[in-house]
């Protein structure tokens, strides 16, 4: 694509919104107050908008390979701060999604070079559920349901930042693991049962 294209797709898209709402970018100049913290896939297929249908100042995004919450990155932390304590979001949304590139790597016994370390908090999730995974004789079964415990295993890793546990007592705030299907162009609940999986794990990580 030639760069010049996208000015030009910029120039369109500036006039089909003030065609819809003459104010639309003085409001945005106002500040924003999402309602939603979505972490996904920087996969180029995967956007956070679209798929859920939401306007510019609705919903505050971070990505990164594989929709990755790791307490030691200092950008993911940085990010569920700002949202939590700041923008006061009320919901966070850890996003995955079939047929994901970093999900499939982790699965290989590879050297990936830089990537290893970002990696290898997928293949962790493996370690943890391996049972599970190895029972699982259909590849791409396995390759999905460890997209999945992926998913649910970062959402886990939110719970226990101090931020989300004092915002989930003082207004609730929620998380939120979801699926997005590529094939199909649908967003599936996985319906985690966080309230059960925590009975055990606050035990150790409730901050009080």
């Amino acid at each position: 694509m030639d760069i010049q294209k996208i000015f030009d797709n910029n120039k369109n898209w500036v006039s089909k919104q003030l065609a819809t709402d003459a104010a639309f970018f003085e409001k945005l100049g106002q500040g924003q107050s999402p309602e939603f913290l979505y972490i996904g896939c920087s996969d180029s297929r995967v956007t956070a908008e679209e798929l859920m249908g939401l306007q510019p100042g609705e919903v505050f995004v971070h990505r990164n390979i594989a929709n990755m919450v790791p307490n030691t990155d200092i950008n993911s932390m940085s990010v569920i701060n700002y949202a939590v304590v700041h923008l006061k979001v009320n919901h966070i949304v850890v996003c995955g999604h079939y047929g994901c590139g970093g999900v499939q790597a982790a699965m290989q016994q590879s050297d990936l070079g830089i990537l290893n370390p970002w990696l290898r908090n997928i293949r962790d999730v493996y370690r943890i559920h391996n049972k599970e995974l190895d029972a699982i004789t259909n590849e791409e079964e396995k390759y999905k349901r460890l997209t999945e415990l992926n998913v649910q295993e970062q959402c886990m890793n939110i719970i226990k930042t101090a931020e989300v546990q004092k915002a989930n007592r003082e207004r609730n705030l929620k998380v939120y693991g979801w699926i997005f299907d590529i094939h199909s162009g649908k967003l599936i609940d996985l319906k985690i049962d966080f309230d059960e999986i925590l009975k055990d794990i606050m035990a150790i990580y409730k901050i009080t």
